[in-house]
């Protein structure tokens, strides 16, 4: 049995700022991300209206999220030291150095997944 997993990265960023984060995310963000950690890809809102459904729907006073990507991992422990060492690096600190607002994160959400 594998131990592989997946990390889903769902944030909402603030509509204020959504423009100039979706133009960092490309321009920086992403493809440092896709060079440096398995990232299955990285997603922004385009628009269309989401659809919410269930027994019980709830959406966070927030919106819903407008961001999501997605790493692959070998393990939860190799996410654990990969995710350390590769965003605390100083490439990864010269990216983020270029951010919009690092403040404009109004809700994140990070799930562990595995293959069903």
């Amino acid at each position: 049995m594998s131990e592989a997993i997946v990390e889903v990265r769902d944030y909402t960023i603030d509509p204020e700022w959504f423009e100039a984060y979706k133009q960092w995310a490309a321009e920086h963000a992403a493809p440092w991300l896709r060079e440096n950690l398995d990232v299955i890809d990285f997603w922004v809102d385009d628009g269309h209206e989401p659809e919410v459904a269930g027994s019980d729907p709830q959406v966070s006073p927030h919106g819903q999220p407008n961001v999501c990507w997605i790493i692959r991992w070998d393990s939860r422990a190799a996410r654990e030291e990969g995710f350390r060492s590769t965003l605390g690096s100083q490439e990864w600190q010269d990216v983020w150095a270029k951010h919009p607002n690092p403040n404009a994160y109004l809700h994140l959400n990070v799930r562990f997944m595995t293959a069903a």
